[in-house]
């Protein structure tokens, strides 16, 4: 009997213990009142907000330590009637681009090529351009140095891959070759013309080896330069640009060849349609005089061409070639070519173009290229 009252009474306390302890643990977790919860809550949102807020980074500085690195190819193919291997197929060029600020005075510029020897039929590396450009000069000047393409007219400062046409005018070529791409310096200076943009600019360079007409001298005959560009901006939708250019240096008659040439180019470009249409007409001429050893030789030369957007990835473009030869203004080439590109996006493109030459002799000739660009990388844009 007496063991019975003390188990009942040790339940009974171990009862009330367990009902108390249920009730204080019930109490910790109840807020006593409306503030408390409200306190509560918001230094949870507050922990959160710290939690999720960026980390502050140092800024960077906007000069990178790697270059802009591009690679274009220029894959072509070719017909031409009067050889006896008519078609041919050819990876033209791969150039290779890195461009880049150096600091806030100056940014570089380099462009090496890998071409295939048309004779050897085997793949050579040469610089094609390698040249700093200051960025900070006072009164509206701009020195250059290095090697680069001289300033004349519209085609000879740009790179043939971005050329609307694949071959190059006959007076062009007749006079540069592939180009007129020399080393020195140039100068250019931003006219204070409140009117219209306008820029002069002079070179002086060592003289071109690869010139159909100048030579490099042995003696202190340099190349010399000059170019000045007028742009007028005619409304929203068009602009005109107006251009000469003269060139003097030595030649192979160990005396002097001058050419003057002029450029005009009209764009066409509508703000509400700019996608999808657009014009171009572009036209050079170019005048040279050489003193040669047995005569004095004057030739014309020029081209004509225009371009029109058909739709948003499709441009058709013709062109008109005249030119005498350099060296005997007695014979003339006449040439009529179309092209057609197709610009897939704006890292690669194709274009197919024909060709219909007319000879001094009055023969023909009948031409037909394939180009393909394609672009990896980052590539600065051409100048417009």
């Amino acid at each position: 009997m007496f063991n019975i009252k003390i188990i009942q009474r040790f339940i009974t306390v171990f009862v009330l213990l367990f009902l108390f302890m249920m009730k204080t643990n019930v109490s910790a977790q109840t807020p006593a009142d409306s503030t408390a919860t409200d306190s509560t809550l918001l230094k949870q949102i507050e922990l959160e907000m710290e939690s999720s807020q960026p980390q502050i980074v140092a800024p960077r500085s906007t000069i990178s330590a790697n270059p802009d690195i591009s690679v274009i190819g220029d894959f072509g193919a070719s017909y031409l009637n009067n050889t006896q291997r008519n078609f041919d197929a050819y990876l033209n060029e791969a150039e290779f681009s890195f461009q880049s600020v150096v600091d806030p005075y100056i940014r570089a510029d380099f462009f090496v090529s890998f071409g295939k020897n048309s004779d050897t039929h085997e793949y050579g590396a040469g610089v094609e351009e390698a040249f700093i450009t200051s960025l900070s000069l006072p009164t509206g000047l701009q020195l250059k140095a290095g090697k680069f393409k001289s300033a004349i007219g519209r085609i000879n400062p740009v790179h043939s891959h971005a050329l609307p046409f694949i071959d190059l005018p006959i007076a062009y070529e007749n006079l540069f070759g592939d180009g007129l791409n020399d080393e020195g310096l140039s100068l250019s200076w931003l006219l204070p013309n409140h009117a219209f943009y306008q820029e002069l600019t002079a070179q002086v360079t060592a003289g071109y080896t690869e010139s159909p007409v100048f030579i490099h001298s042995t003696k202190n005959d340099f190349l010399y330069v000059a170019h000045l560009k007028n742009f007028f901006s005619l409304n929203d939708n068009a602009t005109l640009e107006i251009g000469f250019s003269g060139v003097s240096g030595p030649n192979d008659s160990l005396r002097f060849t001058q050419i003057g040439a002029a450029d005009l180019t009209y764009k066409w470009k509508p703000l509400q349609k700019n996608t999808y249409k657009s014009f171009t007409w572009q036209s050079e001429v170019y005048y040279s005089m050489a003193d040669l050893k047995t005569q004095k030789v004057n030739a014309l030369g020029l081209y004509s061409m225009i371009s029109l957007q058909v739709d948003k990835r499709m441009f058709l473009t013709a062109r008109y070639d005249y030119a005498q030869n350099p060296s005997s203004s007695q014979s003339a080439q006449i040439a009529y070519s179309a092209t057609l590109g197709w610009f897939a996006t704006e890292f690669q493109k194709i274009e197919i173009e024909g060709k219909t030459n007319t000879l001094s002799d009055h023969s023909q000739t009948y031409q037909a290229w394939l180009r393909w660009i394609f672009v990896i990388g980052t590539h600065g844009a051409h100048q417009y």
